[in-house]
């Protein structure tokens, strides 16, 4: 059966499809995954606007997994798990979730098609990422993300600081970091840095695993594979 991993937060912008698409490039990487060759990797996303689908279409016959769009198959979605020859699934989610007051406690992820994607996914997942940009407006999103939708379903998770600029200097991001501790949130010791090559991948069709062999290229890809093991760590009981 393939493991399923839904990178999810309620606020948009904060590189849910960078990280998606990024994932699975490296779990493709280290679990051998051929382009063109039935990999054993599969991208989904639910998000019907997402830049991942043309991302993956900028990419073409080299993306080294396989991607599917799938908003709008809840019976596809439900079936995650057993899509042959598979051994992990990502999962790119909405940039938003409507998780309003009036939504019910037990359930707060509301009515539509998005939402029941969204529950879809979410009951066949085994695990969650939990991107969270360094500021504080993205400090609200993150919590109503974990304690309203994670953790009321006991799903493993894991929060990631993304897209952190270094040449901003630090405190943004200390914040940031002692406010999930606080929270006691389980923490990526690795923090996605943001280079400009990553938001030049998708425009030149590539994925982290296709950058070219360069200094700052290794680097930006670092951190990708340092997330990986450490979701590996996560997911086999050792973080």
């Amino acid at each position: 059966m393939a493991r399923v991993h839904v990178v999810l937060n309620q606020k948009g912008g904060v590189g849910k499809s960078t990280l998606a698409v990024n994932l699975a490039a490296v779990t493709a990487d280290t679990v051998g995954g051929v382009a063109g060759e039935n990999p054993p990797v599969v991208t989904v996303s639910i998000d019907p606007q997402g830049s991942a689908v043309w991302w993956s279409e900028r990419v073409g016959e080299a993306l080294p997994f396989d991607f599917v769009q799938a908003h709008d198959d809840i019976a596809g979605l439900a079936n995650l798990r057993h899509i042959p020859n598979v051994t992990d699934v990502w999962v790119d989610t909405p940039g938003w979730l409507d998780l309003s007051d009036g939504a019910s406690s037990d359930d707060p992820l509301g009515d539509g098609k998005a939402a029941d994607a969204l529950r879809a996914v979410l009951d066949n997942a085994d695990d969650v990422i939990i991107p969270i940009e360094p500021e504080p407006l993205s400090f609200q999103p993150t919590f109503n993300t974990v304690e309203k939708v994670v953790k009321p379903r006991k799903l493993p998770y894991l929060v990631v600081a993304n897209n952190w600029d270094p040449r901003d200097g630090r405190a943004d991001l200390d914040d940031t970091l002692q406010f999930v501790r606080n929270q006691g949130w389980p923490l990526a010791n690795t923090v996605i840095r943001h280079y400009k090559i990553h938001s030049r991948a998708s425009a030149e069709g590539l994925v982290v695993t296709q950058y070219p062999k360069n200094r700052v290229a290794m680097e930006a890809r670092e951190d990708f594979y340092r997330l990986a093991l450490e979701h590996g760590q996560m997911r086999n009981g050792q973080g």
